[in-house]
């Protein structure tokens, strides 16, 4: 065995680590990690005290292990080891090199660079957008995981991470990196590339069914080299093309064939799914990509601006910033409406004009439809209780766990203010939210799994309030 087989694996589990765990409770405990060495299946992996050990190998060994075998296809054995007095000046902190600045660019520089590699520059795509490239991609915190296994994939199609599925929510850039997958196997390969949204596949699946031209459809879907279909969750519920996608699926698998999907929750929350399906995804990747942080939004934003070949001052940036988190869609969109104006009107970008002309937009983003009401209801039904349990006095544990973890929701998601939020929960005075806030910080300090159930909550609660 090659020596430091596993230490690319390892890097790649610290970047997920790292978005299960959120930046503060990962430098915490692993900023100083080192990859010591490694024997057969067994690893060992150096921290600076027997305290940093006994806290990892007490809280989050099995969330490493079980991450590192879902990159990896390996199950391995973690051992810890304290490092050594003369080791630490040499010890190059693997995370903090892999998560700043300067891997940033380096990232950037291998997307850019994985275009310059081709030789015969094919026409565009037929079925995908042409400016849908890596070097038109931001990286950040938010998607540097999922980007560094789509370059991966490019590279070696058929052989990384397959199947690939990439999940969040809409407007994230899920389609741009699925794309840019496809783009570059298809300018850099003589690959057949197919590109479907979920809607296309099915209408030509029911098309085939109707024309009795199914043959030719399966030819065409189980033979190609790469298939990328974006937005899987709107099979939900159609057992017709479910079955074919799952045979289709398999033929591409065992032909050692690339597979990369989109959709906007985990596969494992699809309901009227088959599960055999789901289980098929479980054999490959499955990455999130979350709302762009306020120094990504910047960048995207900074990044949109050269591509129209305007120029944007930085007030202007820090506003849109500001008062835009939701998505990348919703950025670019403030950013069109103002540059739209200002070129009909003849004139520049000011703080005062972005100011007067994005009102709407602002508003729109911040969760117009998102009141505590609907925060309560989706919370409650979530954890199998009523609106009428988390607002009454009733003390269980399931209760005030659920109560806690509402009030937390509503501070992080709405601009309610903490003595709003306690009116809303049964006229709570706000020490009350205050401290149910402050509880739910400390566990998710220490259990990494609440943070998954806090994400969870927060996309129902979104989806719900977009249809009411």
């Amino acid at each position: 065995m090659a020596d430091l087989e596993y230490e690319g694996f390892w890097n790649e589990t610290l970047i997920q680590l790292k978005n299960i765990l959120g930046e503060e409770v990962f430098s915490g405990w692993f900023s100083e990690t080192k990859y010591l060495r490694e024997s057969g299946k067994n690893i060992t992996i150096g921290l600076p005290s027997a305290f940093h050990c006994d806290k990892v190998k007490s809280c989050y060994l099995n969330t490493i292990i079980s991450i590192f075998k879902q990159i990896s296809g390996e199950e391995i054995a973690l051992e810890l080891e304290i490092i050594k007095e003369d080791e630490k000046k040499a010890a190059h902190s693997i995370s903090e090199a892999l998560l700043s600045p300067v891997k940033n660019e380096l990232i950037k520089n291998t997307a850019a660079n994985v275009e310059k590699k081709q030789k015969n520059k094919k026409e565009a795509h037929s079925q995908m957008r042409d400016d849908y490239t890596f070097s038109r991609y931001v990286i950040g915190e938010n998607n540097k995981f999922a980007s560094n296994a789509a370059i991966a994939i490019s590279e070696n199609p058929g052989k990384a991470y397959n199947p690939f599925l990439i999940y969040g929510g809409v407007g994230l850039g899920k389609t741009h990196l699925m794309q840019a997958v496809g783009n570059y196997i298809h300018n850099n390969s003589d690959k057949d590339v197919i590109y479907n949204t979920s809607e296309e596949f099915l209408n030509k699946y029911l098309d085939a069914l109707g024309t009795n031209t199914m043959k030719s459809f399966k030819n065409k879907y189980r033979y190609t080299d790469v298939l990328l279909i974006d937005d899987i969750q709107f099979f939900t519920d159609k057992p017709g093309v479910q079955e074919e996608l799952f045979h289709t699926f398999n033929a591409l698998l065992d032909a050692k064939k690339q597979l990369v999907f989109t959709c906007d929750r985990p596969i494992t929350e699809l309901k009227k799914f088959p599960e055999r399906l789901i289980s098929r995804f479980g054999l490959g990747l499955m990455v999130d990509i979350q709302p762009p942080r306020y120094e990504e939004r910047c960048a995207i934003l900074k990044a949109t601006a050269e591509d129209e070949n305007v120029s944007i001052p930085k007030e202007v940036i820090d506003l849109i910033s500001n008062n835009i988190s939701s998505n990348i869609r919703d950025l670019k969109a403030a950013l069109n409406t103002l540059i739209a104006y200002t070129k009909l009107m003849g004139k520049s970008i000011t703080l005062e004009i972005a100011q007067q002309h994005l009102k709407n937009n602002f508003n729109s983003t911040r969760n117009a439809n998102l009141s505590m009401d609907n925060v309560i209801r989706v919370s409650a039904e979530y954890f199998g209780l009523t609106p009428n349990d988390l607002k009454g006095k009733k003390r269980s544990q399931n209760i005030v766990n659920a109560r806690q973890i509402a009030m937390y929701i509503g501070r992080k998601m709405t601009d309610y203010s903490m003595t709003e939020i306690g009116q809303d929960f049964g006229g709570r005075d706000h020490t009350t939210v205050m401290h149910s806030i402050k509880k739910i910080e400390e566990k998710l300090y220490n259990d990494p799994s609440l943070e998954t159930t806090i994400n969870n909550i927060n996309r129902s609660i979104k989806e719900f309030s977009a249809k009411y």
